[in-house]
């Protein structure tokens, strides 16, 4: 697949404030890509930069191997969908779906066909001759992409598009909008803070981290092989854990001498050697909770602990289980659950326990991780 979209050596400065830093990377033709990151990480502006709002300082932008760095934006084959809509008020669906093509002076025979098959795409057919303040935000939103797609942009660029909507809108609109990428076929570059849209969606997810790429891959590898701490963090929820390698059991498995925590077995993919510095991540979906200890098995990490805070959510229940100097977050999803058990409650004593291949060895972590996570 090639590529359509190349980011080479891209950086913005405002004033002394560095946006983005020598950011490179390239979106393939048809891919839905997201841009993922904190407040303030760059992600807006580096989107800016492809619609031609703004210039970077250094760097330049090919799409489809035209350099487009300082082409205008009325020039560009890129079209952008805003968080608010932008839907001119005066005009009814319809006419604002036209936009596009009345400007380009198309032919009003093509405008129809083009109108039509737009509104069938968004399924709002019988709402063409409706005004804005008579539709809900989630149609909007649909008119808002369906006049961004009727010039066939090659790109489509998503500005948190779902941001305005209630959470079960959003949730709609999220498979709504992955149907329509399906459907046109074009690059969507998807701008978000929010790990679970990316992941719902995307192609592929680039992490951007005060404005510089922290990491680039599918959902699966950011979520399942982070390359960093703040990655981990940031997609999902995980236990971190410091220490250092005590002792290399095999070519692939080493135990982990950890601070205020028992020894654990944990699959040495970096390769380190003993006395070399650990960082552990444990999702909180990879743990099991019991009061009664597992049967032995050889990978298997097993520690005792006291429960110290639950939190049921339906499909699963969430515990906060204190081991010696650490909180421990476990999660447990309910595949069965019989009235007539007796669950595990607050200062029950019990025993957690996970594969030694789900934990992941990271660098040291930095504690302003979490600050720029719960700062969303």
């Amino acid at each position: 697949m090639a590529d359509s979209l190349e980011f080479i050596g891209i950086s913005k400065e405002f004033g002394n404030v560095k946006a983005l830093q020598d950011v490179t990377f390239s979106i393939k033709k048809g891919e839905f890509f997201s841009l993922l990151g904190p407040s303030g990480c760059g992600k807006t502006s580096l989107l800016r930069i492809v619609a031609g709002f703004e210039r970077p300082t250094q760097g330049k932008i090919l799409l489809d191997g035209q350099d487009i760095t300082h082409i205008p934006p009325h020039q560009r084959p890129v079209n952008t969908v805003f968080q608010n809509y932008a839907l001119f008020p005066h005009l009814n669906i319809w006419e604002n779906i036209a936009f596009g093509l009345r400007v380009a002076k198309r032919s009003q025979k093509e405008i129809d066909f083009e109108v039509d098959r737009m509104l069938h795409l968004i399924q709002l057919k019988e709402l063409a001759y409706k005004m804005p303040d008579q539709i809900s935000g989630g149609q909007k939103q649909r008119v808002a992409i369906a006049r961004a797609l009727i010039n066939k942009p090659r790109v489509l660029l998503l500005d948190e598009p779902l941001a305005a909507l209630d959470l079960k809108l959003r949730q709609k609109m999220l498979l709504e909008l992955d149907l329509i990428h399906d459907e046109v076929g074009i690059t969507f570059l998807f701008i978000t803070h929010d790990q679970t849209e990316a992941m719902a969606v995307s192609d592929r997810i680039a992490v951007l981290r005060q404005g510089s790429l922290e990491q680039i891959g599918t959902p699966i590898e950011l979520y399942e092989a982070p390359k960093s701490s703040f990655v981990a963090a940031f997609i999902g929820d995980t236990n971190f854990l410091d220490g250092h390698v005590a002792e290399k059991v095999s070519h692939d498995y080493s135990l982990l001498t950890l601070d205020n925590f028992p020894n654990v077995l944990c699959f040495n993919d970096k390769q380190l050697n003993v006395g070399d510095l650990v960082h552990l991540s444990v999702r909180p979906e990879k743990m099991h909770i019991s009061r009664e200890q597992s049967p032995h098995h050889p990978r298997h990490n097993q520690v005792p602990g006291v429960v110290e805070d639950v939190v049921y959510k339906g499909a699963h229940t969430n515990f906060w289980v204190r081991v010696e100097g650490h909180r421990i977050a476990v999660t447990q999803q309910h595949r069965r659950f019989l009235l007539d058990e007796h669950p595990i409650r607050w200062n029950d004593k019990v025993w957690i326990w996970w594969h030694a291949d789900d934990g992941f060895i990271l660098e040291r972590y930095n504690p302003q991780v979490s600050i720029e996570k719960q700062g969303e």
